[in-house]
This record gives C-alpha cells, sequence and structure tokens, in this order.
C-alpha cells in the first residue's frame, strides 16, 4: 500500500516541519505510514533522529512506496511508521487528574507542578512545594459556583458609588463616620493579608480555591479604596488606631493554619462584621456612605460562604477540627484577654451614628441600637458555629470567647 505523501517543500526539521510531521502522524494507527518529500538539507538525517526521539519508525522509501510518475512535488526522503507507543519524551507521563470540579484528585502530587487540571505532565519536572495540596484541607463543591458568583459581582468603585451624594449632616457625625471607617481600614486590611498568603500556599490543582481566596483579597483591597476614600471626602484626618485593636489583628494575621485562620477571619470576624456593615448602612449619614455598606456587605457574604462551606467538609472527614477550632478560639481570647478590645472611640461612634443627634433621648436610642447590634452579632456566629456541628452550649460558649474587636 502506497504511503501517504507529505510534501514538505523546503521546510526543515528546525523550520517548523515538525509541526506538519505530528499533525501528519497523529491521526494514523500504529503502522500506518507516511511517504516524506522533501528538499531541505539533510532532512533525512534529521528525520531518523526525530522519528527515534518520538517512538516512530523510518525507513528509507522504495520505488513501490513512490506515488504514480509526475505526482511528486519535492523528492522522497523517507517513509515514516506510526510507533506503537509514546515518543521516549512523553514515556512515564501522567494526567493530573480530571479538569472537571468533579475530578479534583484527594491529593495534588508535588510533581504536578503548576499544570492546568487534567494536562498531561511530563515526567522529570521540578516538584513545587505547596503546602496546601490536600482537597480535604481545602475542597468545597460549592467553590466552582462561589467563584462565578464571585467573579459576577465585582463592581467599580468609581461607577458603583454615589461620591457626588449631598451631606448635609452635623459634623460629629461626620466626625464619628470617620472614626468607624477608620477602623474599617485596618480590619480589611488584615481580612486581604490572610487570604493573599494562603492564597500562595494553595496547589493549583484546586484552582477554583485559588481563584476565590484572590478574588476574596481582591474585594478587600476594593473595601480599603472606598472606605478610605469616603473617610477623606470631608477633607479632614482619619480617625484613631488603637494597640488593643492592633493586637487583636496580629493574632489573626498570624495564624499559620488555614482552616483555623478560616474559622477565625470569615465565620467569626467577617460574619459579625456583616452584621456591623448592616448597621451603618441603616444608620449611615448619606447616600454614599450607604451604597459602600451596602456592596461591602454583599462581598462579605461571600467570604463568610466559603469559609462554612469548605470548614463544613473539612469536619465532616475530620473529626478532630472542631475541637481544634475551639482551642484556637480560647487561644485568641487568652492572648487579647489584657487588651481593651473594641476601643471605646468607635463604641462612642456606632452610637452618634445610630443617635444623629446630641441629646439624651437620641444618645440612648443610639446606644439601645449598639446594644441591639452586638445582641445580633453574637446570635449570628452562634448560628454559624452551629453550622458547623457544634453544640449549642459549645456555639454560645465560643461566641462569648470572640474578640471584643468583632473582627
Amino acid at each position: 500500500m502506497i504511503p501517504l505523501p507529505l510534501d514538505l517543500g523546503e521546510l526543515g526539521l528546525d523550520g517548523g516541519a515538525t509541526v506538519l510531521l505530528r499533525a501528519a502522524l497523529g491521526p494514523l494507527e500504529a503502522g500506518q505510514r507516511v511517504l516524506v518529500l522533501g528538499s531541505a538539507p539533510s532532512l533525512a538525517l534529521h528525520l531518523r533522529a526525530w522519528a527515534r526521539a518520538e517512538g516512530h519508525v523510518c525507513e528509507s522509501p522504495s520505488p513501490a512506496d513512490h506515488p504514480p510518475a509526475g505526482s511528486l512535488g519535492a523528492p522522497p526522503v523517507a517513509v515514516l511508521v506510526r510507533g506503537d507507543a509514546p515518543s521516549a519524551r512523553w514515556r512515564g507521563a501522567e494526567r493530573a487528574g480530571d479538569p472537571t470540579p468533579a475530578g479534583v484528585a484527594e491529593h495534588a502530587q508535588a510533581r504536578w507542578g503548576l499544570c492546568a487540571r487534567g494536562a498531561k505532565v511530563e515526567a522529570g519536572g521540578p516538584a513545587f512545594g505547596f503546602a496546601l495540596s490536600d482537597k480535604d484541607t481545602l475542597w468545597t463543591d460549592a467553590a466552582p459556583d462561589l467563584y462565578r458568583a464571585a467573579a459576577a459581582a465585582q463592581w467599580d468603585p468609581a461607577i458603583a458609588i454615589p461620591w457626588d451624594a449631598p451631606r448635609d449632616h452635623p459634623a460629629f457625625v461626620e466626625a464619628a463616620l470617620v472614626q468607624v471607617l477608620t477602623y474599617l481600614v485596618e480590619n480589611e486590611t488584615a481580612a486581604l493579608l490572610v487570604p493573599a498568603r494562603f492564597c500562595a500556599q494553595v496547589h493549583p490543582h484546586f484552582r477554583e480555591i485559588m481563584q476565590l481566596l484572590a478574588i476574596q483579597a481582591a474585594d478587600e483591597a476594593r473595601h480599603i479604596e472606598v472606605f478610605t476614600r469616603r473617610a477623606l471626602l470631608g477633607g479632614g484626618a482619619l480617625g484613631l488606631s488603637t494597640a488593643g485593636g492592633q493586637a487583636s489583628l496580629l493574632t489573626l494575621v498570624e495564624e499559620g493554619d488555614f482552616a483555623l485562620a478560616s474559622f477565625l477571619l470569615s465565620v467569626l470576624g467577617e460574619g459579625t462584621f456583616i452584621h456591623l456593615l448592616g448597621f451603618i448602612h441603616m444608620h449611615a449619614p448619606d447616600a454614599c456612605s450607604a451604597e459602600i455598606m451596602r456592596l461591602t456587605a454583599q462581598d462579605e457574604v461571600r467570604h463568610v460562604a466559603f469559609g462554612l462551606s469548605h470548614l463544613q467538609r473539612h469536619a465532616s472527614h475530620d473529626p478532630g477540627l472542631r475541637q481544634r477550632l475551639r482551642l484556637a478560639t480560647e487561644r485568641r481570647h487568652d492572648a487579647l484577654r489584657h487588651t481593651a478590645g473594641l476601643n471605646a472611640e468607635v463604641f462612642d461612634a456606632l452610637v452618634l451614628l445610630a443617635a444623629g443627634a446630641l441629646n439624651p433621648e437620641a444618645i440612648g436610642r443610639g446606644h439601645a441600637a449598639v446594644a441591639r447590634l452586638q445582641a445580633q452579632m453574637d446570635a449570628g456566629r452562634r448560628s454559624r458555629l452551629r453550622q458547623l456541628g457544634f453544640t449549642k452550649g459549645d456555639a454560645e460558649t465560643l461566641s462569648a470567647l470572640h474578640t471584643r474587636n468583632f473582627m
């Protein structure tokens, strides 16, 4: 049987002919043949070396291999016989799991490196030391949907926020708002640093988790921007930052265990902040501030949903996780027992925002509103703790131990 002709013309293997050779041989069955025509110098020699490396056979063409007279372009050089084994380069290669979320491996191999999930990985490549490479530690089946929702919900501060909205509230209300915004900026900075640090430790095989952490960090960067910009709209300086608040955030930023950090940040801290942002939205003195709080709260809801989802799965595979979460909460409480927690300036600022006026009746209403906020925060924490499988009593105890700094 006359082999299929492949006319390379003057193209050599060093000029791209290998692309045509692979395209011609790829669809063939083992043993099928291709007659290579060409006039590039040393083409026959190069074909023999290339075929050997690729796992094919290179033969000299016989007269029987030639097409009918007059149908040739360049002269016949060699006949390539499709091999029945992969090239030597790809012997020992393996698939890095399945590309779909359903095909996520229980453990991502270091030798898979940065390859796309499901790609065929050449043997002998470098090993990447990702600290977070186990499905039980990272994964949630909700990850793809959570990432799609997060990507779709991104908002542009320059467009989404009514920066020119009227601001006709009293100066003391503006000062209170600036103090709260200053407090929010430093807390959101901690909320950026935590996912950013762990994002770099996630094996890319779990790409949806890596993407979620990256977009979470981007959310927090945007929150820092809008809180700072709104605080400076009035032309004054930012508010106060206390030693106790900084100490509280340090314990969060320094937590090196992914599950514990996720629990302290998302389930306890950001979950508590959702109520805080809702409170500020309700009592915002202007449309600009109200919209900032609404949009940032939407982002925080996603962060909490991810934290809860992957910790629920983790707890179902690791019965000891809840005890570790309990100990982390107690350890953080003990580390902060000598600090003041939420500074009086922030507490008073929240009272003033809710009061809107400087008279005893208004301040009383504002103080009662902040007390209701704290009760709502506690109830929310207890609810999330119950979702993680803690008993009612344990949930009440752990919620009460959460830092008075809220985050």
